[in-house]
């Protein structure tokens, strides 16, 4: 076959096992085989994991919204249609610190396994280097006591 089309009411939806962001495996449900590609609908209050890949290149595509996402040092607010790509080692996290969902494309190549259920301690180490469920400074809870 020449193509595929997977209608929206024929996506699988789940929570992310990590962040527990939903999303849909794009690709995976399309049978891609050298690109990944998923939907996330990052609620308010709801993180992305902070993390890199070894090989594999990612374009995040802001399709509802406004994606708030930090990419090694920078913070990043960009507009619904914006797009940006993210090269493989550098360490980024899409999240949500507004009151509106926002729903992004995320699609990567070449394709890289990205499930922390089967990694080994040294590649969820390297993929997360601050652990596969570390919140961005926006969403982290608050320390301390109040007038510290």
């Amino acid at each position: 076959m020449s193509y595929r089309v997977l209608a929206p009411d024929d996506a699988h939806w789940r929570r992310s096992n990590q962040m527990g962001v939903l999303n849909t495996d794009l690709a995976t449900q399309l049978e891609a085989s050298t690109l990944g590609a998923r939907l996330w609908r990052i609620g308010p209050g709801e993180a992305s994991t902070r993390h890199r890949h070894v090989d594999q290149e990612e374009l995040y595509v802001v399709l509802e919204g406004t994606g708030r996402i930090r990419v090694g040092d920078d913070l990043l607010t960009l507009a619904t249609g914006t797009a940006l790509l993210v090269e493989p080692a550098s360490v980024r996290q899409p999240f949500n610190d507004g009151d509106a969902d926002a729903l992004w494309l995320v699609v990567g190549a070449p394709p890289e396994p990205a499930n922390t259920l089967e990694m080994s301690d040294r590649q969820l180490r390297w993929h997360y280097p601050d652990g596969p469920r570390a919140l961005p400074p926006e969403l982290a809870p608050a320390t301390g006591s109040p007038g510290a």
